[in-house]
């Protein structure tokens, strides 16, 4: 199927929504969204990090305290 939709004419809020009704019918049958073929070898790679203890999590305060560093 191909479509248009005329981005030019719509505002920064139009195509937000849009982007937001789209986002919302694809979360709603997420068995449907292939995984890219990266996606399994990264989290393999993460989890071993995490075995050996070179890795480590934060919890929700941590990690929004973290980012927020990171954009000053």
């Amino acid at each position: 199927m191909h479509f248009s939709i005329p981005l030019e004419q719509m505002s920064v809020e139009d195509k937000l929504q849009a982007i937001e009704e789209i986002w919302a019918d694809l979360a709603g049958t997420p068995e449907n969204i292939p995984s890219p073929s990266w996606h399994g070898d990264f989290l393999r790679a993460r989890e071993k990090r995490i075995s050996e203890g070179r890795s480590h999590f934060l919890d929700i305060a941590e990690a929004k305290k973290a980012v927020r560093e990171q954009l000053k």
